[in-house]
């Protein structure tokens, strides 16, 4: 798409700043369905651009912005979503802040990188709702990982006698969040079974040996349904388990390794299923051991099966087939 024009937005909850890149104009509106349509007419008032050579650019800020997001794609209009951090190193040496000053920065990067962009695409209504499920889901389990580790502490120090109310109160809680975190793993299942190509997904990742239900959903939902990413090493870079090489002219030669940038998630979730995969999954246990016994490091192995079960559950879902086993064909 031939871009001629772009509108930075910053979001905050009650209002968002919009600033025209070329005409240099700047005005606030509220975060509403009304403000959104107020921001469309005073940026037909103020440029000469068609809308469909009108790039829209915005940070992602989750809940704050999905109105805007929603809103624009139901209009069919260009946008894009730009990380934090991404808008944040490439404003240089900064003095001062402001939404005002954000918006124009916004539409400034959106300007200079018009011709590399790719419009973003709004996830579909039930990969929308696992994404909420799942963050519910993870906050349940934090609140309840904290009040039993208070009340592992507690039965150290305490006795139940003489504080029954304290000890009741928690273990009330850890039961109340185990019943909520099973009501939302039922609707997880029955958002996934309602929908054919999300349950061929579902089942194609869980067939292999070593993946989970957690990470089967948590990849399908934001993936997009694997539709973000064209193949497993872009997205190990985005999981932070694609090694990077480190060296410069003679002087500085260091060992590759992974980049502290990464979705802390996914990378959590992967090394979960390599751990496991380490211990139910022959072929990667005697590959484990194989390299281990050779002298290479335990985290460097870890880190190579990670990328294994990754491209795995790649391969299948790009193939459409279930994953085969070959080992267990082997003589």
């Amino acid at each position: 798409m031939d871009f001629k024009e772009t509108i930075g937005i910053d979001v905050s909850k009650p209002f968002i700043d919009a600033a025209i890149h070329t005409a240099r104009k700047h005005r606030r509106f509220k975060n509403t369905a009304e403000g959104f349509c107020q921001m469309l007419l005073w940026v037909s008032e103020n440029t000469n651009v068609t809308r469909q050579h009108t790039l829209f650019a915005f940070e992602h800020t989750g809940l704050y912005s999905l109105p805007l997001s929603a809103f624009l794609s139901e209009r069919h209009l260009s946008y894009v979503l730009i990380p934090g951090l991404e808008l944040k190193r490439s404003m240089g040496i900064a003095r001062g802040k402001d939404d005002r000053m954000d918006a124009k920065a916004i539409a400034l990067y959106a300007y200079r990188r018009r011709e590399e962009v790719t419009p973003y695409t709004l996830p579909s209504k039930r990969l929308l709702e696992l994404r909420k499920l799942l963050s519910l889901r993870e906050k349940l389990v934090n609140q309840r990982t904290g009040f039993k580790a208070t009340n592992t502490e507690i039965k150290g120090f305490l006795t139940r006698t003489d504080n029954a109310m304290y000890f009741a109160v928690h273990e009330a809680m850890i039961k109340a969040l185990n019943q909520q975190i099973l009501a939302v793993e039922r609707q997880l299942e029955l958002v996934i079974q309602a929908e054919e190509p999300l349950k061929r997904m579902f089942d194609l990742i869980v067939g292999i040996k070593g993946v989970g239900t957690q990470t089967a959903l948590f990849m399908i939902a934001f993936t997009n349904g694997f539709t973000l990413f064209p193949n497993f090493r872009k997205f190990a870079s985005y999981a932070g388990i694609a090694p990077f090489p480190y060296q410069s002219g003679i002087s500085i030669k260091g060992k590759s390794q992974v980049h502290c940038f990464a979705n802390k998630k996914f990378k959590s979730l992967l090394s979960s299923c390599a751990t496991i995969a380490i211990r139910c999954n022959p072929e990667m246990r005697m590959y484990y051991q194989r390299r281990i016994s050779e002298g290479k490091g335990k985290m460097s192995t870890l880190n190579i099966i990670r990328n294994k079960l990754l491209s795995r559950i790649f391969a299948v879902v790009q193939r459409g087939t279930p994953y085969v086993d070959t080992m267990a064909y082997a003589s």
